[in-house]
């Protein structure tokens, strides 16, 4: 494995780990960055590579949030475990229509719409949506500022959302937050109970794309695919560690419009891209 490909998957790796979390769309900055500087690998295992090496980011979340997340520590008491379970039931109530609509459309989709214009509306329409929820909401208050708020109807209207996020160019975060304020929940409550729902979806995407990708090829990993799963994990789970706590400290002192304006100029790069190079762009 030579050393520019080492530094390729780095790179990627910097890329998911921050773009899983802001909601601005890895699968964009993933295609803007293959047009650029492609890997030496094929395209069978860069479609898995591109969601597998999302585990080194959800792990990241498992360990910023670990407090929130195991219910079965010492140091609290029954009424805050019984409170991650409940919290629990709800996130995986909100992973429901995901989970569904992802086992059954996972190849329609890889097929049909992992291509640069859809990603490039995607970026651009979920950036005007951010920008014009958040100009609604102005200062009003939300009416839901802590899980006990949250009843298990909200978890599933915001799970619904989510499943917008197999669009490509969509972003799971984006759609989720978005979903989430939607139903009136806080800022950084929205933030989190996103960050929350990708542990078991992404597990769940990232076996089911494992696990395809080894019965088409009837063979186990190469070496290089197994160093090239292996960095880009460890680089994801690295720089998350950073970013999930800088959008938590950022979303409590400002709005998710900045990320809006950030995806509609990002859509209309990878619009410029694909008309200046055709053929480097799905």
């Amino acid at each position: 494995m030579r050393l520019t490909e080492i530094i390729k998957i780095i790179f990627y790796g910097i890329v998911e780990g921050i773009t899983e979390w802001l909601p601005v769309s890895s699968t964009g900055h993933l295609i803007l960055f293959e047009s650029i500087w492609p890997l030496a690998l094929s395209e069978a295992f860069l479609s898995m590579f591109r969601v597998v090496i999302q585990l080194g980011a959800i792990l990241a979340v498992c360990v910023v949030f670990w407090d929130k997340l195991w219910p079965f520590r010492s140091d609290i008491d029954e009424d805050q475990q019984k409170g991650i379970f409940d919290m629990w039931i709800k996130v995986i109530i909100g992973c429901v229509p995901a989970a569904i609509a992802g086992f059954l459309l996972d190849d329609f989709l890889d097929a049909h719409l992992f291509r640069w214009p859809v990603v490039a509306i995607a970026l651009i329409v979920y950036g005007v949506a951010f920008i014009f929820i958040e100009n609604r909401r102005g200062s009003a208050k939300s009416k839901i500022k802590n899980y006990s708020d949250m009843t298990y109807l909200n978890a599933l209207e915001i799970g619904l959302f989510q499943t917008l996020s197999l669009i490509p160019g969509t972003s799971r975060s984006g759609a989720s937050i978005l979903g989430a304020m939607l139903v009136g929940t806080k800022r950084t409550l929205a933030a989190e109970f996103s960050f929350f729902m990708a542990v078991p979806i992404m597990f769940g995407a990232s076996g089911l794309k494992l696990v395809k990708y080894l019965i088409k090829l009837e063979t186990a990993l190469t070496a290089v695919e197994v160093v090239s799963l292996i960095l880009g994990m460890l680089v994801a789970f690295v720089v998350s560690l950073f970013v999930v706590r800088f959008l938590m400290n950022f979303v409590r002192r400002y709005s998710f419009a900045i990320f809006g304006y950030y995806r509609i100029a990002l859509g209309v790069l990878v619009f410029i891209m694909a008309l200046l190079r055709p053929g480097m762009m799905p």
